[in-house]
């Protein structure tokens, strides 16, 4: 089955999407501010998220991460969140990955194992509040996730398409790629799933408009 692959986002583009947000738009960073971001924390931003960024910085609310002003410790808990969320389900609800090897029975233990399985995944970088998109080297096109704990369900197919469903309430169509590595097995909704192939929402959701939103995603994609 063919998957249409969005264009790469433009600075022309990327600044008609922030005309869409509830949000202050101050200058967009720098190649080397965000090389030295990048540099700080450890990651690497998506083609598209470097080229929103360096359109403008959205400010004006602690939802979104401010890479020029921003608290370091705020940031590089933002960071950490997608991790330590699955780790928080890993001691108190359960979780374990099944590409993983067998659960120590020990709690302890087995937090030092899903820590080392999960400081290999691909980065998430936040985008706005607990959406993220993945960190990858000159990459676009990916879908945005809505992360909370191992609860990751696809918020938008690309970053454009996020922007309008998250601020305009309109969001494509088409069903929505899959995600890179580790966390498309959420996304999937477990093993078994070919990780290739375009993949619908997933029914999971965070709060009732999120709800409402898949089932109508799942409409859409039928």
């Amino acid at each position: 089955m063919a998957v249409n692959l969005p264009p790469p986002l433009t600075l022309e583009a990327a600044r008609g999407l922030q005309r869409m947000l509830r949000a202050e738009i101050g200058p967009g960073l720098s190649d080397r501010e965000l090389d030295a971001v990048e540099a700080r924390f450890g990651f690497t931003f998506s083609a598209d998220h470097r080229v929103f960024l360096a359109a403008g910085l959205p400010h004006g609310s602690r939802r979104w991460p401010d890479w020029r002003n921003g608290d370091p410790e705020d940031l590089a808990g933002r960071l950490s969140q997608p991790v330590e969320g699955v780790l928080f389900d890993v001691e108190h609800n359960g979780f374990w990955h099944p590409a993983w090897s067998p659960r120590p029975a020990g709690t302890s233990d087995a937090l030092q194992v899903a820590r080392s399985e999960l400081a290999t995944v691909a980065q998430l970088v936040p985008v706005y509040s607990h959406r993220y998109l993945p960190g990858t080297t000159g990459q676009c096109g990916h879908p945005v996730l809505s992360v909370h704990q191992t609860d990751i369900i696809i918020y938008g197919n690309d970053l454009a398409d996020y922007v309008r469903h998250e601020f305009t309430g309109q969001a494509s169509s088409l069903p929505a790629q899959a995600t890179v590595g580790f966390w498309s097995y959420f996304v999937h909704g477990g093993p078994g799933t070919d990780p290739t192939m375009p993949t619908p929402h997933t029914p999971y959701a965070t709060n009732a408009q999120e709800a409402v939103e898949h089932l109508r995603m799942l409409a859409l994609s039928a």
